[in-house]
């Protein structure tokens, strides 16, 4: 077992640093959310339906690059060192975001984010594996959900880090400033050695369509999917529009403001850090305390906080700040209790020696069908009939979201004590 391999201080060091890894990783995509008024400005010089919907292909180049790079990683991740393929990773993305503050053109800023989207793809299916190994099933929930915090840390992080740096030093110095930190952390990861039973010459080697088809034959782990690709769309949506919609469409709401685009950073990555660890803790600590009365419980929070997630998104589309800025936290707390025990199910449902490609595939389905159509297609959609009119497409697809979850809660328990 992992734990007699990996003692507890070994363990705890490993989850810390993936966290910080984690970090960095959200941090960097929020960025671009972050400043996207400021590129729009500078590199596009039009702020019609043509360039809402350019703008939204930054995002998509980086998950393009993301997703089809993943499997291709992953599998190299269930043959080779985690660590040495997460040291590369990292520093490929931290260059590469250097090179999106030194862009010139929207060209280059597009290759730049496709650069940052391989380096995340190596990370992406090797980091919660790795954490899956090293933690056995009793404490893994946990270990995987203080993992996710990262997530809407780092994304608020993003938001305030990148809204502050695009007002004092510009929009692209908040790209060139998280370089360093990045090439740090790579270096951190060669101080750590794979767990012994998951070396590459202990692992089986599994042909590609093999693997496939064991992993699309565990309906926790296909419906799983379904359901993590809808909430993806709802997330890259959101995460990417809201504070260009809030200081574009509702910038009125602000009269006395200085410096809006900086305050709508600062309180949407506020409402994100707060709303989204409270989420992510809730949702685990719920999931754990009726899992074992209830086996499918990872999946009943996660589709009753999807299906929650969308009235408050309504209401506060037609409710005037700052009173909106309540139904947002609420929106974004809820949708975010999925976060840990989504994650969770996934790993149990799935053998350990096909563990990392069952996250790289999961990272492809869910980037592909979820946020890489979202920000161009919410952009599409906003520029010719309003923004409102789009985020209500996203609270129709959070409802299909609650019932792949719903579905899926009876396999739950099976899959996970076949996998075992």
């Amino acid at each position: 077992m992992a734990t007699e391999t990996a003692p507890a201080p070994h363990r705890r060091a490993a989850l810390a640093l993936l966290f910080g890894i984690n970090l960095f990783n959200y941090l960097d995509r929020q960025i671009l959310a972050a400043v996207l008024p400021e590129i729009r400005t500078d590199l596009l010089g039009s702020f019609g339906p043509s360039a809402q919907t350019r703008a939204g292909f930054l995002a998509t180049a980086f998950l393009v690059t993301y997703m089809l790079a993943a499997p291709v990683l992953g599998r190299l991740a269930d043959r080779f060192s985690r660590w040495l393929l997460i040291s590369i990773s990292v520093t490929l993305w931290s260059l590469a975001s250097g090179w999106s503050g030194l862009a010139g053109g929207f060209t280059a800023l597009l290759l730049s984010r496709m650069a940052v989207g391989i380096g995340e793809a190596g990370y992406g299916p090797a980091a919660p594996a790795l954490i899956s190994d090293l933690f056995p099933i009793e404490s893994r929930g946990r270990a995987l959900a203080l993992f996710s915090l990262a997530m809407p840390v780092g994304g608020a992080l993003g938001y305030l880090f990148g809204g502050y740096a695009a007002v004092h030093w510009g929009w692209r110095s908040a790209f060139l400033l998280v370089v360093p930190p990045g090439l740090l952390l790579a270096l951190l990861c060669l101080r750590f050695r794979e767990p012994h039973r998951l070396r590459s010459s202990d692992t089986p080697k599994h042909p590609p369509l093999a693997v496939l088809r064991t992993l699309f034959s565990i309906p926790s782990y296909r419906l799983n999917c379904a359901a993590m690709t809808a909430m993806t769309f709802t997330l890259g949506g959101i995460a990417f529009w809201m504070p260009d919609y809030i200081v574009r469409s509702r910038g009125s709401e602000f009269p006395s403001t200085p410096h809006l685009l900086a305050h709508v950073n600062m309180v949407f990555g506020g409402i994100t850090v707060v709303a989204g660890l409270l989420g992510t803790l809730s949702g685990s600590v719920l999931a754990e305390k009726i899992r074992r009365r209830f086996p499918g419980s990872y999946f009943l929070i996660s589709g009753a906080g999807i299906f929650l997630s969308f009235p408050a998104l309504a209401a506060m589309l037609w409710t005037p700040f700052p009173g909106a800025w309540g139904w947002l936290f609420l929106s974004v707390f809820f949708l975010f209790l999925n976060t840990g025990p989504s994650n969770t199910a996934l790993a149990n449902v799935t053998p350990a020696p096909i563990r990392s490609t069952a996250f790289a595939v999961n990272i492809l389905v869910i980037h592909a069908l979820g946020d890489t159509i979202s920000p161009p297609l919410i952009g599409w959609i906003g520029g010719r009939w309003g923004m409102n009119t789009a985020f209500l497409l996203v609270g129709a697809v959070m409802v299909l979201a609650a019932g792949f979850w719903l579905r899926a809660c009876r396999h739950l328990g099976p899959d996970t004590a076949k996998a075992s």
